[in-house]
This record gives structure tokens, C-alpha cells and sequence, in this order.
């Protein structure tokens, strides 16, 4: 009998209390002037019509000291994948402590448009013939001394050199015969209010 496999924290269904809780952090950031009320009621509609963890966090992503605690009780998150490809990407909640185990296959955790509440993200490895990519957000560093590698390979592509950023990773665990990247956003092409990075993604900054 095949376990069904774990959903996602950001795609888990939330409650009424959820959503009203995010409403009152909207008041909140309109309140201290990070939003006007065209952009407050245009948010509080999709809030209410709000269905999983994730389409909510979008919400409050951009608005500094904002997060929505209530959404990231998880102090911990165990993902595994076995000969298949694993992804986080988007408004995920990321933990304090996250557990990746990896067998013939490969992950990729996108960070950039994260939720990250912790100065400190533990990242736990236990890898067998397998690849990780981390896209951390610009002002992240990471610490790999802690990551035992045998057979294979640790590089952090564009990484800044200053020993602690925010959000900071720190990496444990053992990698056999399999490789960790860590690599930041790249601005490929800026057309006024449009930026296109590498991995690929285009964001929008309106003045």
C-alpha cells in the first residue's frame, strides 16, 4: 500500500480565524503607512477569498514585521524525495529547521519569495547520489562547515563572503556522491519597473 505523499505547508487549507488574523495584520501594516487603502481593500478581498497557507502569505510577504506567525507554527519540516525531482518555490513558509532526505534525485529551494520569520534557518541534509540548489534571497549567507562531503561537492555561486547575513543558513548533515549549490537571484535585464533574474524570474517594481 502506497503512503500518500505530505502536503505542503503552504497548501494546506485554512480556517475563517486564518483569514481574519490576516486581515487584521493588513489594518495593521495600513495603519503604520506600508499600504494605502486602494492596495489594503484589494488585498483584504483576496484574504478573505483566501483557501490554502500560501495564497495568505503572499499577501503579507513585503510587509516587514508583518509575518503571519500563526501560519509558521512549524518549527520543523522533513521533506524526502527518492529518485524524483523536489521543488519549493513561491510564498512557502520556511521553518527554523528544515530536514531533506535525498536518494537518486534532486531539490531545488527557492527562497527568494519565501516567507522567512527566522534571522537563522537550519538546513539538515542526508544525500545519497543526489543534488540540492538553494536560490537564497539577496543578503543571505550560508554556512557550510558543518556538512560533511564525501565524493562530492559544495560550491556558493555569487556568495558575498561576509561571515552572517539576514536570513542566515547553516547547513548540516552528509552528502555522498552528490553535490549542493547555493546560488542568489542574477539581474539579467532591467526595463524600468520590470527586472528579469537568473534562475528565471521576472519581478515587478513599481516606483
Amino acid at each position: 500500500m502506497t503512503t500518500p505523499a505530505p502536503v505542503p505547508p503552504r497548501d494546506l487549507r485554512v480556517s475563517d480565524a486564518e483569514r481574519a488574523h490576516v486581515v487584521d495584520l493588513l489594518q495593521r501594516a495600513t495603519g503604520r503607512g506600508l499600504l494605502d487603502l486602494t492596495e489594503f481593500t484589494r488585498r483584504t478581498d483576496l484574504a478573505v477569498a483566501a483557501r490554502t497557507r500560501g495564497e495568505l502569505n503572499a499577501l503579507l510577504v513585503d510587509l516587514p514585521g508583518l509575518v503571519n506567525r500563526e501560519l509558521d507554527a512549524r518549527e520543523t519540516l522533513e521533506l524526502t524525495h527518492t529518485a524524483s525531482a523536489l521543488t519549493r518555490t513561491g510564498a512557502w513558509v520556511v521553518p527554523r529547521r528544515l530536514v531533506l532526505h535525498g536518494r537518486m534525485g534532486s531539490s531545488t529551494l527557492d527562497f527568494t519569495s519565501a516567507v522567512i520569520p527566522h534571522p537563522v534557518v537550519t538546513v539538515e541534509l542526508s544525500y545519497v547520489a543526489a543534488s540540492a540548489t538553494l536560490v537564497l534571497p539577496p543578503g543571505a549567507t550560508v554556512d557550510a562547515t558543518e556538512l560533511s562531503v564525501v565524493a562530492g561537492s559544495v560550491k556558493d555561486a555569487g556568495g558575498s563572503g561576509q561571515p552572517t547575513g539576514t536570513p542566515h543558513f547553516v547547513l548540516r548533515g552528509h552528502v555522498r556522491a552528490g553535490s549542493v549549490v547555493v546560488t542568489r537571484p542574477r539581474t539579467l535585464l532591467r526595463l524600468g519597473p520590470v527586472t528579469i533574474q537568473h534562475p528565471w524570474k521576472v519581478v515587478w517594481s513599481p516606483g
